[in-house]
């Protein structure tokens, strides 16, 4: 009895592998680089037809050989594609930003700051800014939703006593007339991009002009540990204007390289299923004392979203004030409570 489940059970485990192993063989050349659409298609059709033949229907002894060797051709062919910077991007990332760190100084070159009439209209604006390290005093955290659930976009803001916060967020880079695809993100059809910018611009398109909904929690990172993730930005943002990366749903998102840079900046603190489900990374940062914990979280949730006062502020100079006036900030006894844990605050975050 036990031995006739076990097998029947390894059988069905057989047919899951193999199932999985044909859906992501033919959507790899429906994905790939081949230049022609209709011929991808007709290629991954084929694929998956020979697949079906070779495991579930011929009893030739060389069918699943045939299988294996189409499949490794295909992973082969898959694991070959480049990613590039000469593409035609669309003008929100159409310039790769860089690092240039003079001791204290950080000089940043492709700094966005869009002026926008709607989502589409827009003056396109690159400039060049300039930090200090000095004067970094903290680190505050973005949750931006197109629909309220389980998945969301996340980013930074490092903030500064001499200056307005510095806006970081990873995303895709879309070429002209393409728009994010959550499987497409999964073969190769995306490279990333470090977009840098002011609040103004990376807040107020989303709040104003994109109708998600945006949350801003103030977290409780030390200046030192918000100085620490910075730099291990700085060095990704260099790295990756050297050398193109393709982002990934899985393994190259927002929310995964935030934690991953977190990190190596000193965060302690083990992997949640929230890392993933970034839609809810917020109550993760809740209930890890990150963020103030004075308030319910729910209380402090709808504190901190910010849709009405950004649209208010508009394109006010003073935008990134404004949004801040009335944000819940953790109380002393939070940051003390967290203080061998600081480096995590840092942490957390997708396109």
């Amino acid at each position: 009895m036990l031995t006739s489940f076990l097998s029947l059970l390894c059988r069905g485990l057989g047919h899951l592998i193999g199932i999985l192993l044909v859906l992501w063989g033919a959507l790899a050349i429906y994905y790939s680089n081949f230049p022609s659409q209709p011929a991808r298609a007709l290629l991954a059709a084929a694929f998956a037809g020979i697949s079906i033949w070779a495991l579930w229907v011929s009893r030739h002894k060389r069918a699943k050989a045939i299988f294996l060797t189409l499949f490794l051709a295909v992973v082969a062919w898959w694991i070959l594609i480049p990613p590039s910077h000469d593409r035609p991007w669309r003008a929100e990332v159409a310039v790769m930003p860089r690092a240039y760190i003079e001791g204290d100084k950080v000089r940043l070159t492709g700094v966005r700051n869009f002026d926008y009439r709607s989502r589409n209209d827009f003056t396109v604006r690159y400039e060049e800014r300039e930090v200090k390290l000095s004067h970094l005093t903290g680190l505050d955290f973005f949750v931006s939703y197109w629909r309220e659930g389980w998945v969301g976009h996340t980013f930074v803001s490092f903030t500064f006593d001499d200056a307005p916060p510095l806006s970081i967020s990873i995303e895709t880079r879309p070429e002209v007339g393409e728009a994010f695809d959550p499987i497409a993100s999964l073969f190769k059809q995306f490279e990333l991009i470090y977009v840098v910018g002011e609040e103004r611009d990376l807040v107020g398109v989303r709040t104003n002009h994109r109708d998600e909904q945006v949350y801003l929690y103030r977290l409780n990172t030390s200046p030192e540990d918000a100085r620490r993730l910075l730099m291990v930005y700085l060095e990704r943002i260099n790295a990756l204007a050297d050398r193109p990366e393709f982002y990934h749903l899985l393994s190259n998102n927002c929310t995964i390289n935030i934690i991953r840079y977190a990190n190596a900046a000193g965060r302690v603190g083990r992997f949640d299923v929230r890392h993933l489900l970034n839609g809810l990374v917020d109550s993760y940062l809740y209930h890890s004392g990150r963020v103030d914990t004075t308030l319910p979280f729910e209380e402090l949730r709808l504190k901190s979203r910010i849709n009405p006062v950004a649209q208010e502020a508009a394109d006010a100079p003073d935008f990134s004030e404004r949004i801040r006036v009335s944000l819940p900030t953790a109380s002393k006894q939070t940051i003390d409570g967290a203080s061998s844990n600081s480096a995590g605050a840092a942490h957390s975050a997708g396109d």
